[in-house]
């Protein structure tokens, strides 16, 4: 009995090790496959980014020939996941201009270009800019818009003294603030709860707790600006570099 014993004995110690460097491989590779499969995530989202990027300032070239000299930013990309881009509803652009010179500033106007974007927009050859359809919105335009999607959001009224409550405050999740005042609160929805507001020919405003919808009229397209951006945008238009 003792033979067999020691044989199956010696036979345990010698595969033990071989099976653990085994494992330790294949998590190696693994390991290695995730990091490639991040890497060429990164990478596809940058080229996405520039390509998207590229268009915008052509379609700038193209529908705004007057604005010379301008800088433009891509603000959906930071931070995304390439998974998470084909749910993304609108493509934001900060776009200023400035002064021709040595070392510019941004010191002229200021634009968001919205890109806003149907279903199928990204696909395996990359984006599809037909499915994409174009806003620029000033500072006024920016103000007009959000002067109804407060009509919707609260039961204040009066357009003057909601153009005034935007322009020297800011807009947070629970409505607008001025300092740590909130001057204008919004109104607290369900989930699937919906507000409506009709802004332009282009476009009807549908309001929820979370988000700015907006309905396309031309292609009946119903898409979503975040809170997280409109509170971007409205800071920039009236805060940065001010």
């Amino acid at each position: 009995m003792r033979k067999p014993i020691a044989i199956l004995f010696l036979i345990v110690v010698y595969l033990i090790p071989n099976n653990v460097k085994a494992q330790e491989k294949e998590a190696a590779a693994i390991a290695a496959g995730a990091l490639v499969a991040i890497g060429t995530g990164i990478a596809a989202v940058q080229q996405m980014e520039e390509r998207a990027e590229l268009t915008a300032t052509e379609w700038i070239l193209s529908n705004r020939p007057e604005m010379k000299s301008f800088s433009l930013k891509t603000l959906d990309f930071d931070g995304k996941k390439l998974k998470d881009l084909s749910s993304v509803s609108v493509i934001t652009y900060e776009i200023q201009e400035f002064t021709r010179q040595d070392n510019p500033v941004l010191d002229g106007n200021k634009y968001v270009l919205l890109a806003f974007t149907s279903q199928g927009w990204i696909n395996e050859y990359g984006i599809d800019f037909d499915k994409i359809k174009w806003f620029l919105v000033s500072s006024t335009e920016w103000i007009n818009m959000m002067t109804a999607y407060v009509k919707a959001a609260s039961d204040v009224k009066d357009e003057k003294f909601i153009r005034e409550k935007l322009e020297k405050g800011k807009i947070v999740n629970k409505g607008i603030k001025i300092k740590s005042k909130l001057v204008i609160p919004f109104f607290k929805l369900n989930g699937d709860m919906y507000v409506t507001n009709d802004y332009s020919d282009e476009m009807k405003f549908v309001y929820n707790e979370r988000s700015l919808g907006i309905f396309l009229k031309e292609t009946e397209d119903l898409v979503q600006i975040s809170r997280k951006s409109i509170i971007s945008i409205h800071e920039f238009f009236f805060y940065e570099n001010n």
